[in-house]
């Protein structure tokens, strides 16, 4: 798994800088309508999407435990399409759709964290981006009706966030292959 995931680093990384772009328009830009809002948003998670699909069916060829990376990118995806697809949602479903994204990829990256730190010690930065998810996720249940610039505050914080938890996993993954050997065959 580490081996993919340290191949793919960039990916990581890409992920998350794409992500802090994503918040940091969100409050320079806080009067950007709702249907700009759920366009930047759905090309957001369809790009985290694909970028967590690609990863785990690399990773699945090698082992049985991307799973999760593979749910993941399929709910980021599904809820990229819901979102290109159904651009007129209100700002209550949209805070809805956000929220069980956040919740349920939250929980996909703290058991993708637990299993990568059977490989790399003291990893915690997928965890803590995991972590971070499901509590932005849960808040935005408990109040939806915060209003829009509230929601959108909310969701360029979180977005920066997990975007710099990201990209510091990425370099973290580069750092790991750079100081591991490469691994050859034994000669027989």
């Amino acid at each position: 798994m580490t081996n993919t995931l340290s191949r793919n680093w960039w990916m990581i990384a890409l992920r998350g800088v794409l992500s802090i772009i994503f918040g940091i328009l969100l409050f320079v830009a806080p009067g950007i309508s709702l249907q700009t809002l759920i366009v930047i948003l759905a090309a957001w998670l369809l790009v985290d999407g694909v970028s967590n699909i690609i990863t785990s069916v690399q990773h699945l060829s090698q082992h049985r435990h991307g799973w999760y990376t593979l749910f993941e990118g399929i709910v980021s995806v599904l809820a990229g399409i819901g979102a290109f697809l159904l651009p007129g949602l209100t700002a209550i479903t949209l805070l809805y759709l956000i929220a069980f994204w956040a919740i349920v990829t939250g929980i996909l990256e703290i058991v993708a964290a637990i299993q990568m730190r059977k490989v790399i010690d003291n990893e915690w930065f997928l965890g803590l981006s995991g972590v971070v998810s499901v509590i932005v996720g849960v808040l935005m249940f408990m109040n939806p009706g915060a209003g829009i610039l509230s929601v959108l505050w909310l969701i360029g914080g979180y977005a920066i966030v997990f975007g710099v938890l990201l990209v510091a996993l990425g370099l973290r993954l580069h750092s790991h292959t750079s100081t591991q050997p490469l691994t050859t065959s034994p000669k027989y």
